[in-house]
């Protein structure tokens, strides 16, 4: 169980509940999704003192989640705090006693689809072409960074719009050698960033410094979002679990592919000029196999 009644996470139901709630209420919300879950795991005084809420107040707006209580609202937080620090193990563990027994490639099939849809039913289409159209101003730069393994998603973004724009950089996931890349970025500069569970604490650093040095920082994480969520001007948050040992980044990937097709459209112009100059070069390396 992860939240009342369906399969959203407590952030995704503030989220979608935020616009209904009171001024003291999205106080309260802010303060729990600020350091999301564990924010939530303190007594009902300790959340509403850290707020600057009354305890009345933490409680009415758990039962307008759905919860009947503080208590079982963390045991929802418990349960999901278990979910973001599963190893893979304990992520195989907790599904491959409950599945049907199906072939491989229909239970994966039905579970990232349903990833999918559940990831574009959150998302805000203004803020998405927002991020979109920072992505895609020439007078930013933009630098792309991921994790151990988001890294490989990060460098598939990164590849498409240096293609697409001019000034674009992929930040090096070693920690010795990112910092090297604050260096060049300024105020109002672009850091596209991936983490997922287990968040990685270079990439919260990473964020933090970027944004202090000015930079709006765009963030593409899971459903339990990453810490580094409180530095980003723009959040995506991607469902994640599949019937594996490992996440699914398939709707990252849709995401992230959804970005590009936006931004070179934005730029298609400018985008057409640079592919045409890069086929030359391809051309003259012989990088590709000719059939004509």
């Amino acid at each position: 169980m992860t939240g009342p009644g369906d399969s959203s996470t407590i952030a995704d139901m503030l989220i979608a509940r935020m616009e209904s709630l009171t001024r003291a209420e999205r106080r309260l919300a802010e303060v729990i999704l600020d350091d999301y879950p564990v924010s939530g795991l303190g007594t009902i005084t300790v959340l509403a003192d850290a707020a600057g809420v009354s305890g009345p107040t933490v409680a009415r707006m758990v039962q307008k989640l759905g919860f009947s209580g503080y208590p079982e609202f963390q045991t929802v937080l418990r349960s999901e705090l278990k979910d973001v620090g599963s190893n893979p193990i304990a992520k195989r563990d907790t599904w491959v006693g409950d599945l049907p027994d199906e072939h491989v490639l229909n239970r994966f099939t039905a579970e990232a689809t349903q990833n999918i849809r559940s990831t574009l039913r959150r998302i805000d289409p203004a803020a998405f072409d927002a991020a979109c159209a920072t992505i895609a101003d020439t007078e930013r730069k933009v630098f792309v960074a991921g994790g151990r393994i988001t890294h490989a998603i990060a460098t598939y973004l990164f590849l498409h719009l240096q293609m697409i724009r001019p000034g674009t950089q992929l930040i090096t996931s070693s920690n010795n050698v990112w910092p090297h890349y604050l260096v060049d970025l300024k105020p109002g500069d672009v850091l596209v960033v991936f983490d997922i569970r287990r968040y990685e604490n270079s990439t919260l650093v990473l964020a933090e410094m970027a944004r202090e040095k000015g930079a709006e920082v765009i963030l593409f994480t899971d459903q339990w979002r990453s810490p580094a969520h409180r530095f980003a001007g723009q959040t995506f948050a991607a469902r994640i679990a599949v019937p594996s040992a490992w996440d699914s980044s398939l709707a990252i990937m849709l995401l992230v592919e959804s970005v590009i097709a936006a931004v070179q459209q934005l730029n298609w112009a400018a985008t057409a000029e640079r592919t045409e100059t890069l086929e030359t070069t391809f051309d003259r390396t012989q990088l590709f196999r000719k059939f004509s």
